[in-house]
């Protein structure tokens, strides 16, 4: 056995979300976002590096020695899949390395609202997973390409950097494209792409400028996009993909968004009483209200329309929270160090609860 296979074999028993090796420390394993040394002893600069050559795959070993990072795909025999980012660090080559489960879960798995599953029958727009990294956006996103596998006789395409979640055809037809394996770039399979005949596009994330229009275009022409963002909230999704463009294309952007935007799905994990995570989820439709936020260009005002939307399905972080607390999941403790208003969400478990956010959008 290898003392790369090892350490994963460990990791994966110790249900480990994260491995990062470098040399002259043990590896360490993220187990419930709390990182901490494994039991293997320090690993030598020539042990990282037979571990870069053996896992590094051909087509990225040009790339790797002139910008020094790059990000793929692992399996380990016997083991499971990873996703692998290899960097460096004061000349030295570091690996970070996320365990990616084979068994996609469903929504009711990773404990989410039902109201997302709904989001599958939309036939056009764009849907956007966003949340901070390792929020579980990307299973989020899997989980729901999953159901419209099982489920519909669809053209799935995916552009991934890398591919984390391998998905079998079902119902539908699924090409996953690997960017540096399958395709140059994002920007030129995404230029491709709708020449491809998809019914449903996963851009694995909107990064750019490129990402963004492809994706307002493939859902103008009848497509539904799947896609991840970086972003603290659902609300301030919109203004981060505005920042994106220069100040005279944003109000086109808007507009489109306005006509084309189905959801945004906001996570972020929080501890549970029993051990474990459970993702908070913050989200809003674009329903009527929000639609005429989008058009009127008053975005301050998309978070009082999540927290007053709860009749469409909508939830903000403290709306997610209060749930959880009233049904003994999370500790109020937890609750409260996790949510973005504390002062507000000990009021609701109080008993007191404000109309703030009608108050707000009355004279929209």
């Amino acid at each position: 056995m290898s003392m790369l296979e090892e350490v994963l074999r460990k990791a994966v028993e110790s249900d480990a979300s994260d491995i990062h090796i470098k040399s002259d420390t043990p590896p360490l394993f993220r187990i419930e976002k709390i990182l901490a040394p494994a039991p293997f002893e320090p690993v030598s600069f020539e042990q990282v590096a037979a571990i870069v050559d053996d896992i590094l795959p051909e087509h990225l070993k040009e790339q790797y020695a002139q910008t020094h990072e790059v990000d793929f795909s692992h399996r380990e025999e016997g083991v499971g899949r990873f996703r692998v980012s290899l960097y460096t660090g004061e000349g030295f080559p570091v690996i970070a390395i996320r365990h990616v489960k084979d068994k996609i879960p469903d929504l009711e798995d990773l404990n989410l609202p039902p109201v997302l599953e709904t989001l599958i029958e939309e036939n056009s727009g764009i849907i956007i997973l966003s949340g901070t990294t390792g929020c579980g956006k990307s299973t989020t996103l899997a989980s729901l390409i999953e159901l419209i596998n099982v489920s519909k006789p669809r053209r799935i395409i995916t552009v991934e950097d890398p591919i984390e979640y391998a998905f079998e055809d079902k119902m539908s037809i699924v090409t996953q494209r690997e960017v540096g394996l399958d395709t140059e770039s994002f920007a030129s399979a995404l230029k491709r792409i709708l020449r491809q005949d998809p019914d449903v596009i996963l851009i694995g994330e909107m990064r750019d400028t490129d990402s963004v229009r492809t994706g307002i275009t493939a859902a103008e022409t009848g497509h539904l996009v799947f896609t991840t963002l970086h972003s603290g909230t659902a609300a301030a999704a919109v203004p981060r993909i505005l920042d994106m463009f220069p100040a005279e294309e944003q109000d086109q952007v808007r507009m489109a968004l306005a006509n084309n935007l189905r959801a945004i799905v906001c996570q972020r994990l929080v501890p549970t009483i029993g051990g474990g995570l459970i993702p908070a989820a913050e989200i809003m439709f674009n329903t009527p209200t929000v639609k005429k936020i989008l058009v009127k260009n008053e975005l301050r005002l998309l978070g009082a329309a999540i927290e007053t939307g709860g009749e469409n399905g909508m939830q903000n972080f403290n709306q997610a929270l209060y749930k959880f607390i009233k049904a003994g999941v999370v500790s109020e403790d937890d609750g409260m160090r996790f949510a973005p208003n504390p002062d507000s969400l000990q009021m609701n478990l109080r008993g007191i609860f404000l109309d703030e956010g009608k108050k707000i959008l009355s004279n929209l």
